[in-house]
């Protein structure tokens, strides 16, 4: 009886660390690596967090509430992926009325504006979430191992009006483009 108490907490202890430590896999260069948790779910009430924009200034995205909000996040505007969904999110998604999309990554606020400047891309709002604990813990989207350890993995989140969470994507290979149709259909 005794083996069989040792055995089932045992095992509940396994299913409990796996539950506590769970972590999304994506691959970057040809490598499958986890990222530092799981990114929220369709239908809960998306995690408010503060992000840095181009003055320095706190952000946060419950200051955007009343608006349908699109949440581009990749892992540097200085990849060729990530620079074109930062560009297609300016000419799609920016076009709807009472729409915001925020492109974060771990940037600092200094290039992305940048960035934005020279490609002309003034329909978006580029935010760095490179001191924003809240961000990292709430949507487990920072790459936790390899060569681009602590940057945000790339992943599209459309969030409505009341702040839900209606579509979620996260791409698993990151130097692949995001489903930007399948985003752009939750926004209409």
């Amino acid at each position: 009886m005794k083996k069989i108490v040792s055995v089932s907490l045992f095992l509940l202890g396994i299913m409990f660390f796996d539950i506590a430590f769970a972590q999304e896999k994506v691959i970057t260069r040809g490598v499958e690596v986890s990222t530092n948790g799981y990114m929220p779910e369709v239908g809960v009430k998306a995690p408010d967090f503060a992000a840095t924009d181009k003055g320095m200034n706190e952000i946060s995205l419950s200051s955007f509430k009343g608006k349908k909000v699109v949440l581009n996040i990749f892992p540097s505007l200085d990849t060729p992926t990530c620079a074109l969904s930062v560009r297609k999110f300016n000419t799609e998604a920016a076009s709807f009325e009472n729409t915001v999309v925020l492109c974060i990554s771990k940037d600092l606020p200094f290039a992305q504006t940048r960035f934005c400047s020279t490609e002309g891309l003034d329909r978006v709002v580029p935010l760095s979430v490179f001191r924003s604990e809240d961000f990292d813990k709430s949507y487990g989207l920072i790459i936790a191992e390899g060569p681009m350890r602590g940057l945000t993995t790339r992943a599209v989140i459309v969030i409505d009006e009341t702040g839900k969470i209606i579509y979620r994507q996260l791409v698993k290979n990151v130097s692949e483009e995001p489903d930007y149709q399948k985003a752009i259909e939750r926004l209409k």
